[in-house]
Parts: structure tokens; C-alpha cells; sequence
């Protein structure tokens, strides 16, 4: 079986043309997506998810399960960033120690919608609520990424604002936009949903495609001076995304009865962020450099997630 899902997954649209902008980048093409598009399309994505969520949300009831998912994502969120934090200070300075260990805690929104695609597949649903326990893991890993880096960081003309970091955390636009969209989900009538169903669920995964192959030729842009740097946020973006998804879709099972759940889970403690974080930190943090992050995230990170990860983590979800 995991080698057949493997399969599937190279064979995927959306990796593919994830892979078409590495490709491009890399021979110099002109191919691009316009920026303003290209900010719709990941508007379209967030507002996407949070709708669809909020939607399958109103027609849960509030039970064990649903409050237990929320405070395990939460503090999943939590730990990941003080763990890798100390790792990642191994070889880097605290401010891309910060920030990274930040993304790391938190999610990628499209690896969450790719795990969806995978499910659909397997013919398998995760709950509504799920989506939820994506929005409530976003601010939790910025806030101990900054509070890690205030902690350690011992130059005075250095220190960030606490305050500031902490607000930008929460009322960050892709926070606020997923968040809002689940809200309003959870609100709307099922009826009047109905009419936005074509936009919301029939273009999602044409979006989805183009929105990998304009983060395909942004990674594909920065790789040299990645692989400048050395091997270690190679390995480091190749092996802790394994790890923590391995580790929460075994242990998971101790919370959780759903297999579709606990793989969901897996899929949100092994992504890092590459929206919320960069530009959360892009602000509280600018000696953080983006350019080591980024292709760790979306080059290394994310297409190890949708090829190896998913059916690993699938396979320990279903133990």
C-alpha cells in the first residue's frame, strides 16, 4: 500500500506543477504569476478552507472529541518550537532559529488542503472541525517563536516588542482570514451556502495548482542561496517534518478515534508555515532572513510531506 500511494502522489497535479516552477526558475524562464493574482488565488485558498470548515463545523455538536482536538493542536503548536528552537541554535543564530522553529510550530494551509485531496482519494472525510484546529495552530507558534528569541536574545537594541508581536500574530491577514471564513461558515445558512458551493469547492483544485507553481518558481528563485548556507537546514527541513508527523500520527491515537483525524493531525504538526510566519516575521523579526526559511518550508518541507509523508503517516494513522 505505501508504495502505491507513493505513486500516487508523485503523480499528483499539484506537485507537478509545484515541480514545473522549480523547473522553470531554475532555466531562467519568464513564467510567473502576476503578484496580484497571485495574492487572490492564496486569498481564494484561505477563504476557501475556513468556509468549507465553518459549513461542515455548524453541523457538528460540541463533544469530547471536538474540545480535545482544538487543546492537542493548540499544544502541539506549543512544543514544536521549543524543541527545535534548541536544535536549530546548534548551528544558526537565534533570530533564524526563531523564526524557523516558528514556521515548523505552525501549519501550511495548502499541505492541509493536498492531505484533504488525499483522503478524497481514499475515500476517507476528516471532521469539519479539523479545520478549526488549523486556525487555532497558527498564533500559538508565532507567539513562542518570538518569546523564544526575546528570551535568548541578550542585545538590548535587539529585543522585539512583545506586545506588537503578539497582536501581529493574531491579526494577521491569513490568520484573520481563515478564522473569519470559519466563522462565517459556522453562520450561514446551509441554504444560502449552497449558492457559493461552485466557487468554493468545483475551482479549488485548479487554484490549488496554480498556486503551487507560483511558490514553484519563488522556491525555485532562492535555491543557490540556500544551498549556501550548508547541509544542516537541509537535513533539519528533510528529517523534523518526519518526525513530527510520525510521532503525532502513532500518539495521536491516544486522543483521537479517527484515523482520517489523527492522519490530519499529522499533516498539521509535520507542515511549516511559509504565509503567516514569513510575514509575521518580516516585521517583529527583520534580521531573521527570509531566504533561508522560505526554500526550507516550500523546496524541502513541503514536497517531502505530500511524497514520503502522507503515506507514512497515513499507514501510523491507521495502526
Amino acid at each position: 500500500m505505501g508504495l502505491e500511494l507513493l505513486s500516487e502522489n508523485l503523480t499528483n497535479p499539484a506537485l507537478l506543477f509545484f515541480v514545473l516552477g522549480i523547473i522553470a526558475a531554475q532555466l531562467k524562464s519568464d513564467l510567473e504569476i502576476p503578484p496580484n493574482s497571485a495574492k487572490f488565488i492564496s486569498i481564494y485558498l484561505l477563504f476557501s478552507i475556513g468556509f468549507k470548515g465553518g459549513q461542515e463545523l455548524s453541523h457538528e455538536t460540541i463533544s469530547s472529541e471536538l474540545i480535545i482536538s482544538i487543546l492537542l493542536g493548540i499544544g502541539i503548536s506549543f512544543i514544536i518550537p521549543i524543541y527545535t528552537f534548541f536544535l536549530l541554535r546548534i548551528k544558526l543564530n537565534i533570530f533564524d532559529s526563531g523564526a524557523i522553529a516558528a514556521a515548523y510550530g505552525s501549519v501550511s494551509a495548502v499541505t492541509f488542503v493536498t492531505a484533504s485531496s488525499f483522503l478524497e482519494t481514499q475515500q476517507m472525510a476528516f471532521s469539519g472541525y479539523m479545520v478549526a484546529v488549523m486556525a487555532f495552530m497558527e498564533s500559538p507558534a508565532i507567539i513562542m517563536g518570538l518569546l523564544l528569541i526575546s528570551l535568548f536574545n541578550q542585545n538590548e537594541t535587539d529585543r522585539i516588542q512583545k506586545r506588537t508581536a503578539i497582536k501581529h500574530s493574531f491579526i494577521n491577514g491569513s490568520v484573520m482570514l481563515i478564522i473569519g471564513s470559519l466563522v462565517i461558515g459556522i453562520l450561514a445558512n446551509s441554504k444560502q451556502a449552497e449558492g457559493i458551493k461552485p466557487f468554493t469547492n468545483d475551482l479549488f483544485k485548479g487554484f490549488l495548482a496554480l498556486f503551487l507553481l507560483d511558490m514553484g518558481i519563488s522556491s525555485g528563485k532562492k535555491l543557490k542561496s540556500f544551498f549556501s548556507v550548508g547541509w544542516f537546514p537541509i537535513v533539519f527541513a528533510v528529517v523534523i517534518p518526519i518526525i513530527n508527523g510520525c510521532l503525532t500520527a502513532y500518539f495521536s491515537g491516544l486522543f483521537i478515534s479517527n484515523e482520517a483525524n489523527r492522519f490530519i493531525f499529522a499533516i498539521l504538526a509535520a507542515s511549516a508555515s511559509y504565509i503567516a510566519v514569513p510575514a509575521a516575521m518580516s516585521i517583529s523579526v527583520p534580521k531573521a532572513n527570509p531566504a533561508l526559511l522560505l526554500p526550507m518550508s516550500l523546496a524541502i518541507t513541503f514536497p517531502i510531506n505530500i511524497t514520503i509523508g502522507m503515506p507514512l503517516y497515513f499507514y501510523l494513522s491507521n495502526l
